[in-house]
């Protein structure tokens, strides 16, 4: 079996103007307050995401007609610091139910001088998700994946 060269990684990094116990409580308690609307699984417009902050939680869509996807697995819940889930979506945009074929979303909270903090996305272990996986690779790393979502939070942190 050869090993492949291909980056299993994905990292998108942003410093906002915000202290970092209030960083980290926007992002996890307001994750759908900037998670883009079209960015979900269900058959119905989204009403709303939710992220149950607790080791063994989920993040969830609801949807405007009452239907849920639980898309993710809280595997790490550290104020102030980190913050750890499961990306349990398949290179076809589908629910995985295999952890082992699920990656990695770690966001780091690092505290800056003045009331800033740097926010960084790592999502590992893409490779996990087996046949298509650079498919999420590419999409998660485009403008429209992990860089969206931080400026569209970083946006609400101002307003």
């Amino acid at each position: 079996m050869t090993q492949s060269t291909e980056p299993t990684t994905v990292t998108a990094s942003i410093e906002v103007e915000a202290p970092q116990q209030r960083a980290f409580e926007v992002f996890t308690r307001d994750f759908g307050a900037f998670k883009p609307p079209d960015h979900n699984l269900l058959a119905a417009p989204l009403a709303e995401t939710v992220v149950e902050t607790h080791v063994g939680g989920h993040i969830i869509d609801r949807g405007a007609d009452g239907s849920e996807c639980r898309w993710a697995r809280i595997l790490a819940y550290e104020p102030n610091d980190r913050f750890v889930f499961s990306w349990d979506i398949s290179p076809h945009w589908q629910l995985e139910t295999d952890p082992d074929r699920t990656s990695e979303v770690e966001v780091t909270f690092i505290a800056l001088a003045g009331d800033r903090t740097r926010v960084t996305i790592e999502h590992r272990h893409l490779d996990r998700h087996g046949e298509g996986w650079t498919g999420v690779r590419d999409g998660v790393s485009t403008a429209e994946g992990w860089p969206h979502y931080l400026n569209r939070y970083a946006d609400l942190l101002t307003r």
